[in-house]
């Protein structure tokens, strides 16, 4: 039993010995072709084909001996930029509130929209003259087709005894593109029955608005964007000019400050300043500020012209100090005036000369000139002393011979 269990333990020592072998003999084997694939999987350039592959220099420590150590680049402190913000628009100067007078002449505005845009603009014109108030009567959607929405006729002779204005200005037509009412027929719009029935409306309303002989002023319809509403106020305008002159009144056409120098429709244009702005609304119809203002400005020369001293502003009127220069002075007594003789134009030098300076006594003729001369006669005239083509043996002593100059 024991020499049969000494032969087993000997066989599996020799087992594990010949395991151990073949363990080791793999590794030689593989290793080499490990490293000999990694080489091959290396990547060469056309430096290390001329010059050899680059060695690695010797590391100590994990730190190359001949390659110093490269700073990691510092970064920049990042600087927030504040944002500025956007400065404010400068403010525009309030407005001087200046105190009517209790005699001020009143100036009444009637009409659609537009006059009440009209309205506004010429507040701010007379703004600094105490001596013209602006009352406007203004209905938005009202026009002379619609009277059973609004009664022109029917109220304007209640707004004129309200107000007693000194002038009247009318400004209508905006909402006037629509079915007319004539003796219980609908009637289109622009149709001859429509047009004709509304120059006779347009007629009677200028006649009543000048019937207490109040200066009379109707404001023509400005162009809007839509081409067809601008063709038919150049229709309308047409009706208003005529039939206003025909009462006595005074059409003032704008038409020219909303326009380009085509004659067409803008919304931004040229302000009473010259600058350029933004003069109607984003509808192409309404009117902004700047626009209320330049509509006004077409109005306000002829209200300044028919009221007269009453349409002088603050402004042109100078105060004490500015009428320093106005003072007139005393009269200059006799004595101190200087008197000095009239000089006489034929004869500056009061010598009885009758040359001007510089000048020669005039030749007598005979009245034919050198031309006529050579011709009739072929008389030649002498040349002047000194010219080139003096050719006179004895030279005036006035000339001097220049010496001629030889080589």
């Amino acid at each position: 039993m024991s020499g049969r269990h000494s032969d087993r333990t000997g066989f599996h020592r020799l087992l594990n010995g010949l395991i151990v072998m073949a363990i080791g003999v793999t590794a030689l084997v593989i290793e080499p072709a490990r490293q000999a694939q990694a080489q091959a999987q290396e990547r060469r350039t056309i430096l290390d084909m001329l010059f050899g592959r680059r060695q690695p220099p010797p590391v100590y420590d994990d730190v190359p001996i001949y390659e110093p150590r490269q700073r990691e680049p510092q970064q920049r402190p990042k600087v927030q930029k504040t944002r500025q913000k956007p400065k404010p628009a400068p403010a525009e100067p309030a407005p001087v509130v200046v105190e009517k007078l209790e005699t001020a002449k009143k100036v009444l505005v009637v009409g659609d929209f537009v006059a009440g845009s009209l309205g506004d603009g010429l507040k701010t014109a007379f703004e600094t003259t105490p001596g013209i108030v602006i009352e406007t009567r203004a209905n938005g959607s009202s026009g002379l087709v619609r009277d059973d929405y609004f009664n022109w006729p029917g109220n304007l002779p209640g707004y004129i005894a309200e107000v007693k204005p000194s002038l009247v200005i009318v400004s209508l037509g905006a909402n006037e593109r629509q079915q007319m009412s004539i003796g219980g027929d609908k009637e289109k719009f622009r149709t001859d029955r429509w047009l004709a029935e509304y120059t006779r409306r347009t007629g009677a309303f200028a006649a009543l608005a000048h019937s207490q002989n109040i200066p009379l002023l109707w404001v023509g319809m400005p162009p809007f964007q839509s081409t067809s509403m601008t063709a038919d106020m150049v229709t309308l305008n047409g009706i208003f000019r005529a039939e206003t002159e025909k009462a006595g009144g005074t059409f003032i056409d704008i038409w020219d400050g909303f326009v380009d120098e085509d004659g067409k429709f803008v919304m931004t244009g040229s302000d009473v300043n010259g600058q350029q702005v933004r003069l109607r609304g984003a509808d192409g119809i309404n009117l902004t500020k700047a626009g209320k203002r330049k509509l006004a400005f077409y109005v306000e020369k002829d209200i300044r012209k028919l009221l007269g001293d009453a349409a002088a502003s603050t402004q042109d009127i100078p105060g004490a100090d500015g009428m320093k220069d106005l003072v007139v002075a005393a009269p200059t007594a006799n004595e101190d005036i200087l008197q000095t003789q009239p000089v006489g134009l034929d004869d500056p030098n009061l010598d009885g000369g009758t040359v001007l300076l510089g000048g020669t006594t005039a030749l007598t003729s005979n009245g034919k000139s050198p031309r006529d001369r050579l011709v009739e006669k072929g008389d030649v005239a002498e040349a002047p002393a000194g010219r080139v083509d003096d050719f006179r043996l004895a030279k005036p002593e006035t000339v001097i011979s220049n010496p001629v100059i030889r080589n």
